[in-house]
């Protein structure tokens, strides 16, 4: 037997594993959920935005929310991670309820998201803005900020974890500048560096690729694998089929504010339902005369 007729394996992850057998329906249950869903509604005077009945999110997993513009996505991003209230619903991070918990609250819990729109501190260097993601610094309180040995210790570790965050994403010799003169993509990185400073077990990030060159694209899937390989669950928002096939376990599609379908990536790509919130009920019919 010749080299080329060896028979070839499929390496699958431990993630894309743990979805074998499982129906792709919307809100199937999942194995070992990390967040769950249950009757979640949000609405903006007579338009419901949000109007998910129930869905499980896989521990340990990186499980895409796609769907046309204006199908909800960041909304339910929004909702889940304390930035905005529903009208009605709840939902649990590791059996905990997080309805009505404020997003600070919930990002200490260990749920921490990235927003389509970085949020960084212009005029402050690199490392300040990631220094800003830890938690319980002593040196907040007014009265203990006074006495500089009840927190020096604590912030000497917090930067050194700060240093390694900026290495591991290769911002390291941007430490000193300010934050402000970082390209789009670089600044996506420091996003994901500072919100790495609490130790999650979950990120949730809403378009990380959007805007990006493709260079640091690629950078970017490779550390949100890299999330998963350490055992953090990842839920992304993403417009890209490419990235969601490259990088995704699970997907999630949402229209009109509901979902409409789940599965793996190739069921997804295949599924009529998906295909027609995208491109329109009628997209494989010939436009006649009058319908031009």
């Amino acid at each position: 037997m010749s080299g080329d007729d060896l028979p070839t394996t499929t390496v699958v992850s431990p993630a894309a594993a743990s979805f074998a057998g499982i129906p792709p329906e919307p809100g199937v249950a999942k194995p070992d959920p990390l967040l769950v869903a249950e009757g979640v509604i949000r609405r903006f005077g007579g338009l419901t935005a949000v109007d998910v009945d129930h869905l499980e999110v896989q521990r340990g997993a990186i499980t895409a929310l796609i769907g046309p513009n204006g199908a909800g996505k960041t909304t339910f991003f929004n909702l889940l991670t304390g930035f905005d209230q529903p009208d009605s619903g709840r939902w649990t991070f590791d059996g905990r309820d997080l309805a009505g918990v404020a997003a600070h609250q919930v990002a200490r819990l260990g749920m921490v998201r990235t927003f389509q729109l970085t949020k960084s501190l212009a005029r402050l260097s690199v490392l300040e803005n990631v220094k800003l993601g830890a938690t319980g610094q002593r040196g907040e309180r007014f009265f203990t900020s006074l006495v500089k040995p009840l927190w020096a210790a604590q912030e000497r570790d917090i930067e050194a974890r700060a240093e390694q965050l900026l290495e591991r994403f290769k911002l390291d010799h941007m430490r000193d500048e300010f934050a402000g003169s970082l390209s789009g993509g670089q600044r996506k990185l420091l996003e994901m560096a500072r919100a790495l400073m609490v130790h999650p077990a979950m990120v949730m990030l809403d378009e990380p690729m959007a805007g990006v060159n493709p260079v640091l694209t690629q950078s970017l899937l490779g550390h949100v694998k890299s999330l998963r390989d350490e055992g953090m669950t990842v839920m992304f928002v993403e417009h890209d089929m490419d990235v969601v096939h490259d990088i995704s376990d699970w997907v999630v599609v949402m229209a009109e504010g509901r979902i409409i379908a789940e599965g793996t990536p190739a069921q997804i790509s295949t599924n009529s339902q998906v295909v027609d919130a995208y491109l329109g009920a009628h997209h494989e019919v010939e436009l006649g005369v009058d319908d031009g």
